[in-house]
């Protein structure tokens, strides 16, 4: 069979600054996932193709000359919550267009939503990890045979009403399934921003999974706290690989955490320092599970970049929401970076349950005056499906008022779809523009910003203290001209 792995445009969505930053800032990411099912294919003795509409920039309508000179037996997507809508606008174009083949989605929206995803856009809908139901999906099909021993699977019967089956679990050995169809991809096009410029980079993964259980996570549903690993030595081979075939020197670690098993971590960097693959890498993790040792180590092995979930400083926040780091690990770990000249990036959530303005304020000004991290990210809390979060949105709790159930809305900046106690939307909205400007308003993170951004980057980032003094303005004014007394 011949499988085409489409990737929509999906950037489209955010306007104004927000675009910009998803665009050019964030980089665009290999579809990693859709690379392993590729593999699987091949592997299986399929052809495959991949086209990646979100790095060349392309609509659908524009990439239907591409699909029909390929003429694939089947095309499969994967989508996220606030995105979806994309996915399946997507699936309905290629239908209008008379592309015969059968399509097929997965993904985490799928996995949380199950058979409620599968509108007429859509043939078959994976629920869970992919690896195991996608083999079996296709040698299924292959043979003609019965969906109904495909794990995992939401399809329709003769008759069409849909059916599911039970989930199944990927082993947790990932050296069973081969490596990304990197040869599918355009790889070296794919660019980063860093300190050190925008940079080629390719993601790579070591240990997937997280086991523990924050409110704004879907973790049971995803079943995110199942551990799945990797040999380090088939980990090192890969990257060996990119670098010598595509001229890769730059690696996105995709773990959730990267530091979870210290073990691991140790072994990668030692691998890298033995075997002199000269690369630069970079990656998140818990701010508790560092130590001097391992940073000069990571350090030495081409760490240049690490990024925390802050969320905030607010301990009784902290405790609702299960985030169990002790607030003294971010300041130690900041520290630590620090003084190995690695770039510290913090990523802080607005809107979370028990949120207020004298909340936002306090870690915005822990922030604020630490010249030692370089960059920090200010998102509005969203209540994915699927998550504790979204259950309090729904009932109330925590004063917590669910604005919409559209989930086109549910999108991390520029939109907000909740009201947290005496914080409405917009008071969210207007936070997450003041959080960007209170951070990047001191001089000394104007040049990290050019060299990951170039000089644009630095304009928005102005652009957006406009918007700040012009809104504090006009609401000065509004005040004045209901009180005269206080002009």
């Amino acid at each position: 069979m011949k499988i085409l792995f489409l990737y929509p445009l999906w950037t489209g969505e955010y306007k104004g600054i927000s675009g910009y930053f998803a665009k050019k800032s964030g980089g665009t990411y290999i579809p990693y996932n859709l690379a392993i099912l590729a593999a699987i294919a091949e592997n299986e003795g399929h052809e495959a193709k991949i086209i990646d509409a979100e790095l060349e920039k392309i609509s659908i309508k524009d990439s239907i000359p591409l699909i029909e000179e390929f003429n694939p037996d089947i095309i499969a997507m994967t989508g996220m919550t606030p995105f979806f809508n994309v996915i399946e606008e997507a699936a309905l174009e290629l239908k209008a267009n008379n592309i015969q083949a059968k399509i097929c989605v997965g993904g985490p929206h799928v996995s949380i939503m199950e058979e409620k995803v599968l509108s007429e856009a859509f043939d078959y809908a994976f629920m869970g990890e992919g690896e195991e139901p996608w083999k079996k999906f296709l040698n299924v099909l292959d043979a003609d045979g019965p969906l109904s021993e495909v794990p995992g699977l939401v399809y329709r019967d003769e008759g069409q009403l849909i059916k599911k089956t039970e989930k199944t679990n990927t082993s947790k050995n990932l050296d069973i399934y081969p490596r990304p169809a990197y040869h599918l991809l355009k790889m070296g096009k794919y660019r980063l921003g860093t300190l050190k410029g925008r940079l080629p980079f390719s993601s790579i993964q070591l240990v997937r999974g997280c086991p523990w259980k924050c409110i704004f996570c879907a973790s049971d549903q995803l079943e995110t706290t199942r551990i799945l690993k990797r040999s380090v030595s088939t980990i090192i081979d890969e990257i060996e690989g990119l670098v010598n075939t595509y001229g890769i020197k730059h690696f996105m670690v995709i773990d959730d955490v990267l530091t979870l098993v210290r073990k691991t971590t140790v072994e990668f960097c030692n691998q890298l320092i033995e075997r002199k693959i000269n690369i630069t890498f970079e990656g998140s993790t818990r701010a508790n599970l560092l130590d001097e040792e391992l940073v000069a180590l990571m350090k030495k092995a081409g760490l240049i970049r690490l990024s925390f979930g802050l969320e905030t400083v607010d301990e009784d926040m902290r405790k609702t929401m299960n985030k169990k780091v002790p607030l003294d690990a971010y300041r130690e770990a900041n520290a630590l970076l620090n003084k190995y000249k690695i770039e510290a990036l913090n990523s802080v959530m607005i809107g979370l349950p028990g949120e207020s303005e004298e909340n936002v304020w306090k870690t915005l000004n822990f922030l604020k005056g630490a010249r030692e991290v370089k960059q920090a990210n200010f998102a509005i809390a969203v209540p994915y499906p699927g998550t504790v979060f979204h259950e309090m949105a729904k009932s109330g709790e925590n004063d917590i008022e669910l604005l919409t159930e559209d989930f086109t809305e549910y999108k991390r900046y520029g939109h907000a779809v909740t009201n947290v106690g005496k914080l409405t939307s917009q008071d969210l909205l207007r936070l997450q523009n003041e959080g960007f400007v209170s951070i990047y308003s001191k001089w000394w993170r104007w040049w990290p910003v050019v060299k990951k951004n170039g000089v644009i980057g630095l304009y928005l980032t102005f652009h957006r203290m406009l918007i700040m003094v012009i809104g504090k303005a006009r609401q000065k004014y509004r005040v004045s001209s209901i009180h005269p007394s206080l002009r």
